[in-house]
């Protein structure tokens, strides 16, 4: 798996957003994304992670910056995490982690446990 870099151009993209609505990079033309990827959405994580993007959403639209949340959940998934969570940014399916791949994220999950002791 290839890790995209700083700097370099985002991989082209064409995903479904909660809507049913095809999404594609050429969409956000002249605006800054912070394209994030979670793993599942309603999960405890993902949500203290969507809250805090959505609550921080403001600040980023003063800086042109759009926020597009990745997870491999199908369309109608994220539809329900927006409206529990009330977020206010697009949530895009990759449900064959296509995308996720091109970007770098896509891997086996790896925990690593220190010495406690």
């Amino acid at each position: 798996m290839d890790t995209l870099t700083a700097g370099a151009p985002a991989p082209e993209f064409s995903l479904l957003d909660q809507d049913g609505n095809t999404v594609t990079l050429a969409d956000f033309a002249g605006k800054k994304i912070l394209f994030y990827f979670y793993p599942k959405a309603m999960t405890p994580g993902c949500t203290v992670q969507a809250r805090g993007l959505r609550d921080v959403k403001a600040e980023l639209d003063a800086h042109n910056v759009v926020v597009l949340g990745v997870s491999i959940d199908p369309v109608k998934r994220l539809g329900k995490f927006i409206e529990r969570d009330e977020l206010n940014f697009t949530l895009l399916s990759d449900e064959d982690h296509a995308t996720a791949e091109q970007f770098g994220v896509w891997g086996e999950k790896k925990f690593t446990l220190g010495n406690f002791s």
